[in-house]
């Protein structure tokens, strides 16, 4: 895909319940015969199985997806991880110190530029879609990374890979993983039109690129890896992330902490610009991590805020104040000065303090 390859040349540049069948009644929709420069590798009535808030999977058609999305109403798609969570093994305790890395923290994030930002999202906005199962291709980047970087792309069957960049950790006794994560994808309510996801989730996906690229401009040499991830088909019912959770569970990995940035971009006028942190369905302890870190090392406040079932966000703007043109063709750079790039760079001192704080740095 076009926007695959463009987020990879970016970067080379810097649980078990009852299944129930899906009520098969449709709200009537015309389907279009011809396409805004995109075509669609779908089946509209291929059958998921998909679990809704409080309810007992169910198996529906694509068709019933989309209408769900179209109607806002938030699911999961677990048709290829219906085994994620089963596994029972020894979890390390992780205990979140207080930041005191400000001598290397501070310096990164006076490196920190919205230019970079810009320039990113505008390329990655000028796609007419980045849904995970248009055809949008290209020849995929092919530079390599520093010998310190390990870059992995995540195979999925829909064809839109997930990206996972790798900072190796230097010790031999810690095999602790750090995640900073996004989602590259976008839709509008029916994926068949236009959808740039200049905010939801271009905005996320180019504060954490910028995160890495100001890390790696430092020389960042963490104590544990640090591993940057930028997930496909989020819109589809968490697709992408629930594959690689899946696969990281499988091979035990040891995640310390994560954090996902969605929607970083948008101050509604009249409102105090602050940092939204997730409360609802996340780890209290890494939650009250970040919320130090925001006290520590950003320019403004953080306030609580939820996201619901199926959500996957856990730092945003707060939800009250978000920006209402998601899912749209108006998702865009240019739409209104609400859109604010000064914003999404406290985002990337967030990510910065992260990756630091809980990586450790190897002098």
């Amino acid at each position: 895909m076009k926007s695959f390859s463009a987020l990879l040349a970016l970067l080379t540049l810097a649980i078990a319940g009852p299944v129930a069948q899906y009520g098969r009644e449709q709200v009537p929709m015309e389907i279009p015969t011809s396409l805004p420069g995109f075509s669609l590798d779908i089946d509209l009535s291929e059958m998921r199985l998909v679990e809704l808030e409080g309810q007992a999977p169910v198996w529906m058609s694509e068709l019933d997806k989309i209408q769900l999305k179209a109607k806002d109403i938030k699911f999961l798609d677990i048709t290829d991880a219906q085994d994620l969570g089963r596994t029972e093994r020894l979890r390390t305790l992780v205990s979140y110190p207080s930041p005191s890395a400000t001598e290397k923290v501070k310096p990164i994030l006076k490196t920190l530029s919205t230019k970079g930002p810009r320039e990113n999202l505008e390329k990655f906005t000028s796609f007419p879609t980045r849904y995970y199962r248009s055809d949008i291709t290209a020849e995929t980047a092919s530079k390599a990374l520093r010998k310190l970087i390990s870059v992995n792309e995540f195979p999925h069957s829909w064809g839109q890979n997930s990206i996972i960049v790798r900072i190796n950790g230097s010790s031999t006794t810690d095999d602790g993983i750090v995640v900073i994560s996004a989602h590259q994808d976008s839709t509008n309510m029916f994926p068949w039109l236009s959808a740039p996801g200049a905010d939801d989730d271009g905005s996320g996906t180019v504060t954490i690129l910028e995160a890495y690229r100001a890390l790696i401009a430092a020389e960042f040499k963490p104590e544990r890896a640090v591993e940057f991830h930028w997930y496909s088909a989020e819109e589809g019912g968490l697709l992408g992330s629930q594959a690689v959770a899946q696969a990281y569970e499988k091979r035990s990995a040891n995640i310390i902490g994560m954090s996902q940035f969605d929607m970083t971009a948008w101050v509604k006028r009249g409102t105090r610009e602050e940092v939204g942190i997730i409360t609802d369905n996340v780890d209290t302890d890494l939650t009250n991590f970040n919320k130090e870190l925001v006290d520590t090392y950003l320019d403004i406040p953080y306030v609580e805020t939820k996201c619901g079932y199926a959500c996957s966000d856990q730092l945003k703007s707060s939800f009250g104040n978000s920006n209402k043109n998601i899912h749209s063709a108006n998702d865009r750079i240019d739409i209104s000065d609400e859109f604010s790039f000064s914003h999404m760079l406290e985002f990337s001192k967030l990510a910065v303090a992260f990756a630091v704080e809980l990586g450790g740095w190897t002098e």
